[in-house]
């Protein structure tokens, strides 16, 4: 949701976006906004979806939940499931638990490679491709920079799990969540240097992963950020040459 309402804000602004790279929560927004799907109607469309009747309880001792079931959920905003058939071309990045490698998805089928990158490991079971096993891409990249880097010229980079003091932790659920973040985060940090615009929200520290009910408050939390750097984006976007 936060992405969501950086988006619309920079798109207030006069930017737009010729290529999306996306990791987890970002690879399904960006699949999203891909697609020709505005900010408003997608936080629209999420606020309307009933996801804890699509996910299900996983029977193994890899998860605690399982996506397969999403897929119906999602499919009927993607029409047509191939990368090919987006607006904007998309780059997801997801896990392979078997090889211990990143993967990018980038062309052929779209839903499943999405549900893919969003799979939280410890909360969900890995999900299947190809009898390969995928979980969450923000274990080995949690902003896939170098995925687009050297094929536009200006790099956006929107960052949604701020480093800083978080609520008490209280539950399984909050240890995971906490211990995959603390994981990723010095690899995140390397990658701050390469974006010509990063974006972070510091009110986001005050939200679960999970907080579908506060959609809208967090989508606000990204849209009002993005706005107080309106005159540090209008300085950026009006240098001849941001890369060079």
């Amino acid at each position: 949701m936060a992405h969501l309402g950086a988006v619309k804000a920079l798109q207030e602004q006069g930017i737009g976006f010729d290529r999306i790279a996306g990791t987890s929560a970002g690879a399904f927004v960006g699949a999203l906004l891909g697609n020709g799907y505005s900010p408003d109607e997608i936080l629209k469309m999420v606020e309307a979806m009933p996801f804890l009747r699509y996910v299900r309880p996983a029977f193994t001792r890899m998860g605690l939940l399982r996506l397969d079931r999403l897929e119906q959920l999602i499919r009927p905003f993607f029409p047509d499931d191939r990368f090919e058939a987006l607006k904007i071309p998309l780059h997801v990045v997801a896990t392979d638990l078997n090889a211990g490698e990143l993967v990018v998805f980038e062309e052929g089928e779209l839903v499943r490679p999405v549900l893919a990158s969003c799979c939280l490991p410890g909360i969900f079971e890995p999900y299947r491709i190809n009898r390969r096993q995928y979980v969450d891409g923000g274990v080995l990249n949690n902003m896939p920079v170098e995925v687009i880097e050297n094929k536009v010229d200006f790099v956006v980079g929107v960052h949604c799990n701020p480093f800083g003091l978080q609520k008490p932790i209280s539950s399984i659920k909050g240890v995971l969540e906490r211990s995959l973040i603390l994981a990723v985060q010095s690899k995140t940090k390397e990658r701050f240097s390469k974006c010509n615009l990063l974006i972070e929200p510091p009110e986001l520290s005050r939200f679960d992963v999970f907080d579908l009910r506060r959609a809208r408050e967090i989508f606000r939390v990204g849209y009002q950020h993005v706005h107080s750097l309106e005159k540090t984006v209008a300085s950026l976007m009006a240098l001849p040459n941001p890369q060079g």
